[in-house]
């Protein structure tokens, strides 16, 4: 487990922050979202400065969230701009009153928090590819998982357990086909590139390339926390499932997906038969990882034994210390290749 502090995380959607405060947890901290004066989503640590309140249990009045104890005012910048009955008091007495703010910015329909709000952010939050795009179309979810960071991540990166944990909906347990996969590790992401693999025998293969067919597919990991799988089929079919993961304490991670495509057939089409499908994955995704970590829990560890199937979850835990200072940073890529059957 690690603590990620200059990083873009997900607070929620940009349509559950509404007139009300919202309350989230960024790595075990309690923060509360709101819209200021101008309808810009701000982020407060979830304390009352003056006795230690959940500002989240106050209202937002005039773009300002009021604590329901003594209805002292903040800005979205996190100044305090009103002590109730106050006669005498400075406006340097005021700032000394402030609460701790958060970085917060709104794009592709989501609300993200910088997670140290003891320094400015020096790079945008995550572009989520082709979401608008013309020829493109989306589909968005959001879910809880009782699992660490690198677990969620490994798991959606993870090619050997869709047999087993999927079925029929992406691949089979039985092993015709011998493929290379090239793997590489940049001091940023992880990528695991599959050469001459078949189109999935599953639903999902079926739906992205109905006649067969190589496809070109690539597993991703983006620091601080994203994780992104791509499927390519010639120019008709291209797909993205990419999932932009919040730890929201050690054993909690919040997995905001958005599965973007094109393919041969109109995708208002598609939608009803492909969302149910995804949902019945990331539902037997979240129901394995809820039971592994309570393995690891009763056992006070994790105790891993790992083969080079296991492609991306080490360069994801390398990554993921690197960026949290425990570990220094690789030089240039690093890559190597693998075989395995699928």
């Amino acid at each position: 487990m690690v603590k990620l502090k200059r990083a873009w995380f997900i607070a929620c959607a940009s349509e559950e922050l509404k007139s009300k405060p919202k309350p989230f947890k960024l790595q075990g901290a309690p923060v509360v979202l709101f819209r200021a004066a101008d309808g810009k989503p701000a982020a407060l640590l979830d304390r009352c400065p003056h006795r230690n309140v959940p500002l989240s249990l106050g209202r937002v009045c005039e773009g300002e969230l009021e604590c329901a104890y003594h209805g002292w005012r903040f800005d979205g910048a996190g100044a305090c701009k009103r002590v109730p009955g106050l006669v005498n008091g400075s406006e340097a007495e005021l700032r000394s009153r402030a609460a701790e703010a958060y970085p917060c910015a709104e794009q592709d329909g989501f609300v993200w928090v910088w997670a140290d709000p003891s320094s400015q952010p020096d790079l945008p939050p995550f572009k989520f590819p082709h979401l608008g795009d013309d020829g493109f179309t989306s589909v968005k979810k959001s879910f809880s998982v009782n699992a660490t960071l690198h677990a969620v991540a490994e798991n959606a990166l993870d090619v050997p357990h869709t047999a087993f944990q999927h079925g029929v909906l992406f691949r089979t347990a039985e092993k015709k086909n011998e493929i290379e996969v090239v793997v590489r590790r940049h001091d940023t992401y992880a990528e695991a590139e599959y050469l001459g693999e078949p189109a999935p025998t599953g639903i999902v293969g079926r739906l992205l390339a109905p006649g067969g067919g190589v496809v070109k597919h690539f597993d991703r990991f983006l620091l601080p926390s994203v994780t992104m799988v791509e499927y390519h089929l010639g120019e008709a079919s291209h797909l993205f499932s990419t999932a932009a993961l919040t730890p929201v304490s050690d054993f909690e991670t919040a997995v905001h997906a958005v599965v973007t495509y094109k393919l041969p057939v109109p995708g208002w089409l598609v939608r009803p038969f492909l969302e149910p499908v995804a949902l019945r994955i990331f539902r037997q995704d979240e129901r394995i990882l809820r039971r592994q970590t309570e393995v690891i829990r009763d056992f006070g560890g994790e105790r891993y034994t790992s083969t080079e199937l296991d492609v991306l979850g080490h360069e994801i835990w390398r990554l993921l210390k690197q960026a949290a200072g425990l570990e220094k940073p690789g030089t240039g890529v690093q890559e190597h290749r693998v075989k395995m059957r699928t």
